[in-house]
């Protein structure tokens, strides 16, 4: 992204809300060492981003989505979201489409591992990068893409953290970021709640749709994916930092969050 007024080649009309006038039905915007802001902003496009390299949080009302290494999200238009990222280097491909099919599909979110034809169809698309000027084998090509995401779509539901409407549990989230090393303390969260602790569990589970155990796991194999990007521990060493007693321990929760076992290799070359 060249300035804070563009974005993807679009042109930013207010604080929030990014407009082009672009005519193609559809392009790619590719970038090395993805730069991006803290701003939630919206736009008409649709969206569809594939992370090459790194990973991205997508905050999206009231979710925050991982976006792991080739992993695609879904962003239907006007859909307000912001990112933001702590990996070394991030790569992203961004397809914005002006119109979409009319299956329910297209309206929502949706977060899933892009499968080995999807992976190359968008690795192809990359040579129309940035490319205004219509073509069409482009046009063609990228509406296959479009046309065949729902099939493609195997959802992951695990890879994303709720954030909670209550006010009153605010702080019970930000201690479980802050200590998710450590067992959780039920009777000390009631506490920051300041609710009983029968209380909180009821209502955390009915705010997020998760207990405050799944709610703990989620974050710490969030913080491990965070971890493995920097390429710097051994996935011992990873599943120690993170909280967990044993490699074991760690993959098993690890493999039911993400549905496939954790792979790190150190910038040492050291496999894991």
């Amino acid at each position: 992204m060249q300035n804070d007024n563009i974005k993807c080649g679009l042109t930013r009309k207010n604080n929030s809300y990014f407009v082009d006038t672009i005519p193609k039905e559809a392009y790619v915007w590719c970038e090395k060492n993805w730069k991006h802001d803290d701003n939630e902003h919206i736009h008409a496009r649709s969206q569809l981003t594939f992370v090459e390299e790194g990973y991205q949080y997508f905050h999206i009302e009231n979710k925050i989505h991982l976006v792991p290494q080739h992993h695609v999200i879904w962003i239907p238009s006007e859909k307000a979201h912001k990112i933001t990222s702590e990996a070394q280097t991030v790569e992203l491909m961004v397809f914005l489409f002006k119109t979409v099919f009319p299956e329910d599909f297209y309206q929502d979110v949706h977060v899933f591992a892009a499968p080995p034809v999807l992976k190359e169809m968008l690795l192809y698309a990359s040579k129309w990068n940035k490319v205004l000027a219509e073509n069409d084998e482009q046009d063609i090509f990228f509406r296959a893409i479009l046309r065949s995401l729902p099939n493609f779509c195997k959802e992951s539901n695990g890879l994303e953290i709720p954030v909670p409407a209550d006010k009153r549990l605010i702080p019970v989230c930000q201690d479980i970021s802050s200590n998710f090393k450590y067992h959780l303390n039920i009777d000390s969260l009631a506490e920051k709640a300041q609710m009983s602790v029968r209380s909180l569990q009821r209502i955390f589970k009915h705010e997020t749709g998760i207990t405050l155990q799944k709610y703990l796991q989620l974050t710490r194999i969030l913080k491990s994916i965070e971890l493995i990007d920097t390429r710097q521990y051994t996935l011992s060493e990873i599943a120690y930092k993170v909280g967990y007693q044993s490699l074991s321990a760690f993959t098993a929760s690890y493999f039911a969050v993400m549905k496939t076992k954790p792979r790190n290799i150190k910038s040492q070359g050291v496999s894991s």
